[in-house]
């Protein structure tokens, strides 16, 4: 493999495996236009009709034999070439199948230039720089349409018709430089120009869209690719209900040669990572069981965009103008299948607990067996000043605990294609400030890279919605961002739940937890974490049933109260008098309500360890001698927050040391919650 370039007509067909006899009798009807090496002016000598013969010939034998070329393709990102070549040969394809059918006031076997013409031609391009407008500059065209599933479906039909609204111009003006318009009368000129400019765009159009269903039989990544084209054709074809993105893929995906040696440690890793509990088992009551990431996992919707021209994805109006997706399983499979996300990575935005990370962690577990080797990269654990296949290297090590480097990686996976997910761009951010605002365009230059050197690489990057105006994006780059839960989705949530906690819910005399239970508190529950924490407070006492009228500062109060408890009793090697135990439970509440404060002084939703240490010290004093049994924290910054997954940690690792922030998940509790602790 070499690095990506604009694939023209022929470069598709030799991809597609076009006898190289076919080619050259092409070729020479093209003048040889189509040897690279020809140079001059014969290309635009050509006989309409033999070329136009050639050019449906070896299109339509390319197309019946997509499928045969993808199944003897050696790996992943060999078939993404096959399919983008595939494609290209619909466009053209589908232009000429309509200029056959189309109503012309004349044959197109008379469309052939005259020795005068084509003399004439020869000295207009030998002395003159105007390019002329002809069948072959549509052949050997590199900037025909290509769909992608961000691109939403009016905006390709619009591309669509206007290439093929071009590509008729360039005929018409072909055609009005020849003998044969000079002898037509002015009627069948405007009959011949109104068929070309007018009805030729739409029934290429049409032809095309017939040509891609017939392609996503043989190769559903087809149907992936959009959402415009005939859907449920296309869905009835590649098979019913696709659920899981291990459907998805794996119906696009032939016998490859499994991952080996780290490769398959890797997915090892990645597959214990999505059997285990959402959060530490540690963090449930007595009886209670936290589902596994597996069972407990749901695609929340989303919106999507490429980020360019006057894109503002910090913005929430901007945001708010795109259509609301609930594909986002179909939308991945898409991206990952096709060759954009080979040359700019897939910005992955969303606000604290909308399940960023647990996404990264989805698709590192799901993905090996479909021919994709995925290295999970989390931002917040390796060194921030290193290079980043230095990083990628870092993280492999932590998964497995094996050195190996980036190149050994990639070849001992066979035909996989790599997939990084980057995940906690915005922890790079915030810990270290406006160093690492070129990250993303070192991503996609570590792609050139990559595919320069023969191994193509695919990139997600992960960062809060916040954060991100404070990056430069690299060309091509696509930015999607993940929408909180709707009531559906929390119902759908809530019964998994219920159904992995019926022993613990009965043990207690109580039945399931209900969306009527947690309705007078959705702003908390749409978002995937607020909700498992929701759920665990309720575990313990119920109370979320009997707080129908709970103001929110109440609710906070009680929400932080009820875990501080818990990780006191925790943390203390033998049982306490109730006194004590009140007692550090204020303690931990204080310290929290001075993060808030610490907050807000500074005029801003997080504060640095360094800041919030400097703020403890200074109110609270150094720390004090806790009662015996009770394991003392490093510092008092994480006696504070270091238990509360209410409070979102940042952090990323330069020069050894550790650099951290921490903030409220929900962008409201730093401006409530010193209401709620009065005794600060």
């Amino acid at each position: 493999m070499v690095a990506r370039r604009p694939l023209a007509f022929a470069d598709a067909l030799v991809l597609l495996g076009a006898e190289p006899p076919r080619l050259a009798a092409l070729d020479r009807a093209l003048g040889g236009a189509l040897n690279l090496a020809t140079a001059g002016v014969s290309g635009t000598v050509i006989g309409m009709a033999d070329a136009n013969g050639r050019v449906l010939g070896l299109g339509r034998a390319a197309i019946r034999g997509v499928g045969a070329r993808l199944g003897r393709s050696q790996g992943r990102a060999e078939r993404t070439d096959v399919l983008r070549a595939a494609h290209t040969v619909i466009v053209i394809v589908a232009f000429f199948e309509a200029m056959e059918e189309l109503e012309l006031p004349f044959s197109l076997s008379e469309v052939r230039l005259t020795r005068d013409e084509q003399l004439g031609l020869a000295r207009t391009e030998s002395g003159s720089t105007t390019e002329p407008s002809d069948l072959v500059s549509l052949l050997l065209a590199t900037d025909l349409p290509c769909p992608a599933p961000h691109i939403p479906d009016p905006a390709l039909t619009a591309m669509l018709l206007a290439s093929y609204a071009d590509y008729a111009r360039r005929f018409c003006d072909f055609l009005e430089g020849l003998a044969l318009w000079e002898h037509m009368d002015e009627l069948r000129r405007r009959r011949a120009h109104a068929a070309l400019m007018d009805d030729q765009p739409h029934a290429s159009l049409d032809r095309y869209q017939s040509l891609y269903v017939e392609l996503a039989k043989a190769a559903p990544e087809f149907g992936f690719w959009v959402t415009h084209v005939a859907q449920q054709a296309i869905r009835t074809d590649i098979g019913r209900a696709l659920s899981g993105i291990e459907t998805l893929l794996t119906h696009t995906t032939q016998a490859l040669r499994p991952p080996v040696d780290v490769a398959s440690a890797l997915a090892r890793a990645h597959q214990a990572a999505f059997a285990h509990p959402v959060l530490d088992a540690a963090s449930a009551p007595d009886g209670i069981r936290i589902p596994t990431l597996q069972d407990l996992y749901l695609d929340p919707d989303f919106r999507v965009s490429a980020a360019s021209g006057q894109a503002a994805p910090a913005d929430h109006e901007w945001w708010d103008r795109l259509p609301l997706r609930r594909d986002l399983t179909r939308y991945l499979a898409g991206a990952l299948t096709s060759p954009q996300l080979a040359e700019a990575p897939l910005l992955i935005l969303g606000q604290p607990g909308a399940g960023k990370s647990v996404l990264t962690r989805v698709l590192a577990a799901r993905l090996p067996s479909v021919g994709f080797l995925p290295v999970r990269v989390p931002l917040r654990d390796v060194r921030v000043e290193d290079e980043l296949q230095d990083q990628i290297e870092q993280a492999i090590r932590a998964s497995t605990g094996e050195r190996v480097s980036w190149p050994e990686l990639v070849r001992a996976a066979g035909g996989s294609t790599p997939v990084l997910l980057l995940d906690g761009f915005d922890e790079l951010l915030q810990t270290t400030g406006v160093h690492q605002t070129n990250f993303l365009e070192r991503v996609s230059q570590f792609q050139r890279r990559e595919a320069d050197q023969g191994r193509p690489v695919l990139a997600l990057v992960t960062s809060r919605t916040s954060m991100a105006d404070r990056a430069r994006y690299p060309t091509g780059m696509v930015v999607l961002r993940l929408e909180p839960f709707r009531t559906e989705q929390i119902t759908t949530w809530l019964s998994v739940w219920n159904e992995a906690n019926t022993a613990g819910f009965s043990a207690r005399g109580r039945g399931p937890l209900t969306w009527q239970h947690l309705e007078p508190h959705a702003e908390l529950a749409v978002q995937p974490l607020l909700l498992t924490m929701l759920a665990l407070y309720d575990a313990a006492e119920g109370a979320l049933r009997r707080a129908d009228d709970f103001a929110v500062t109440e609710l906070y109060e009680q929400l932080l109260s009820s875990f501080a408890r818990r990780e006191v009793g925790k943390t203390t090697l033998h049982a306490l008098p109730d006194e004590d135990t009140a007692a550090l439970v204020e303690q931990e509440l204080q310290r929290l309500s001075l993060v808030a404060f610490a907050q807000l002084n500074r005029g801003r939703q997080w504060v640095s360890a360094d800041e919030l240490e400097q703020d403890l010290t200074a109110v609270l004093g150094r720390q004090p001698e806790l009662p015996p049994g009770f394991r003392t924290p490093l510092t008092a910054a994480e006696t504070a927050l270091g238990r509360f997954f209410f409070v979102q940690r940042s952090q990323s690792v330069r020069d050894g040391q550790v650099l951290a922030t921490y903030e409220f998940l929900h962008a409201t509790s730093a401006s409530i919650w010193p209401c709620v602790s009065p005794s600060t």
